[in-house]
């Protein structure tokens, strides 16, 4: 071997040490930031927020949210730790955007319907958006069918529940949901939303990618944008609702 191949090879080698070594690096790095200690927080007890969750309703005002007409003050009616749809009136979002997000709500549907014999889709419905976006059905569905797709616990339009955990109306039922938003890259989609959901302390969606927004999505949500309201539907039934909050993961 000459003395230019052998300064050939020696290049070559120190290159790929190199390489290596900052593979080794970044990996290092990379799983440093996976180790890092967790945030101290204090969890809440019995369905009641943690410490670090923006709470949207507790009781008394809607003044963190608004309608989705024009952005007025959400008019719903208010007493005491719950508040409830007014027919009538527009649906309503709240004034903060969010993306990735833990979210917890409690609902509960009206007797009247029942006692006025309502089924179907027009007993008790409303609905929690995500986004304004993608639907995670309310509805009384205890002893009341309707299609698969659209009973409570269904992302709307799209996948049934895994099971019917469904309470009698008047009763509190919760939702906690575990919401991944979809990602953009100059407003084109870069991997898809996803769908974690609970219902009264049962799993009923894992993991389910979500693709186009659900039906009755507010039509005015930006497209390509990772971050946007929360949106509760009016569909004319005066559902409950009380305990909202949630956490941006």
């Amino acid at each position: 071997m000459n003395f230019k191949n052998f300064k050939f090879y020696l290049n070559t080698a120190l290159f790929v040490c190199l390489f290596m070594f900052q593979g080794i690096k970044t990996f290092s790095q990379e799983k440093e930031k996976e180790l890092t200690e967790p945030r101290v927080m204090q969890p809440g007890k019995n369905g009641k927020a943690p410490s670090d969750a923006i709470i949207l309703f507790d009781k008394g005002s809607l003044d963190n949210f608004e309608s989705i007409k024009d952005g007025a003050p959400a008019n719903w009616k208010v007493r005491g730790r719950k508040f409830t749809v007014t027919p009538g009136t527009t649906d309503i979002q709240t004034k903060q955007a969010f993306g990735d997000c833990q979210l917890h709500i409690e609902w509960s549907t009206p007797v009247k319907d029942v006692k006025a014999k309502k089924e179907g889709q027009g007993c008790g419905n409303s609905g929690v958006y995500l986004m304004g976006k993608y639907e995670i059905q309310v509805l009384n569905s205890y002893n009341n069918k309707t299609y698969f797709n659209g009973q409570a616990g269904a992302i709307y339009s799209k996948f049934p529940p895994l099971v019917n955990a469904s309470l009698k109306p008047g009763k509190w039922q919760a939702y906690d949901i575990i919401f991944t938003a979809p990602t953009y890259t100059n407003s084109i989609l870069k991997t898809p939303g996803y769908f974690t959901v609970f219902h009264n302390g049962v799993l009923v969606q894992n993991h389910k990618e979500i693709g186009a927004p659900t039906t009755s999505a507010n039509k005015n949500a930006p497209e390509g944008v990772s971050k946007l309201p929360l949106m509760l539907q009016n569909h004319g039934n005066e559902v409950s609702y009380r305990n909202v909050w949630i956490r941006e993961l």
